[in-house]
């Protein structure tokens, strides 16, 4: 089994369950944040609805600064259905960039700088994984604290939730 084939069930795992948080997104609170040092509920689900395109990112390309400006006339998200168009999107963009890669270039090194300052290089399987993969995991966790906090309910991940029993 290639890589690939390996890391898409899980791609495929993950986004779903990223994505049924995305939906429960109430529209008038993405202005929220818990505390002044947090994203607010908003740019936490944009970075969700962005991090997919890190996927493609990592398989096409060798590396990134992460001082690259957004495209000319980027604007956020700033509704939930916004924000699900965008993941979606990103989903799908990742999708079709890992389907059919071989280990060969999925071994390859990929770069992350910061302002021409190398971060980490690494295999992009590995950034896959690392800075995708569980990147949104981790995002995932605190946007369901979010929702939480607006008693909305937060659907079962890895088993039952309190708000849903499996």
């Amino acid at each position: 089994m290639s890589i690939s084939e390996t890391l898409l069930p899980e791609f495929d795992r993950e986004m779903g369950v990223t994505r049924r948080l995305l939906e429960r997104l109430p529209d008038d609170q993405f202005s929220w944040k818990p505390h002044e040092k947090s994203m607010t509920l908003g740019r936490l689900a944009e970075h969700l609805a962005e991090l997919p395109a890190w996927a493609r990112v990592s398989i096409v390309d060798s590396g990134i600064d992460m001082a690259t400006p957004r495209p000319e006339g980027y604007t956020s998200p700033a509704s939930r259905a916004a924000v699900l168009a965008m993941f979606d999107k990103n989903v799908a963009d990742a999708r079709a960039a890992l389907s059919g890669r071989t280990d060969g270039e999925l071994m390859a090194t990929w770069t992350l700088k910061a302002q021409g300052k190398v971060v980490f290089t690494m295999p992009k399987a590995m950034v896959l994984r690392g800075f995708v993969i569980n990147h949104t995991i981790h995002h995932r966790g605190q946007l369901s604290v979010y929702l939480r906090l607006h008693n909305v309910a937060v659907p079962s991940m890895y088993g039952p939730s309190a708000d849903e029993p499996m």
